[in-house]
């Protein structure tokens, strides 16, 4: 790196987007993992469509108790 920048003709913000979404990885266990992949393989599914149903099911069921 350099001891100095020059950012005299810098924008700011340039790329500042307000409606920008950020998507927060989720890390499943392997184990966890395998099962609903071969589980999504077979119902020909996208593993992340299936995963978000059944946490969609599972928060119903806890509202439901409440």
């Amino acid at each position: 790196m350099s001891r100095e920048y020059d950012f005299s003709n810098g924008e700011r913000g340039k790329f500042y987007n307000p409606e920008a979404v950020m998507n927060l990885p989720v890390y499943l266990d392997s184990d966890v993992l395998n099962y609903f992949k071969a589980k999504a393989k077979a119902k020909g599914v996208d593993l992340s469509v299936m995963v978000n149903d059944l946490l969609k099911k599972d928060i119903a069921l806890i509202e439901g108790v409440k």
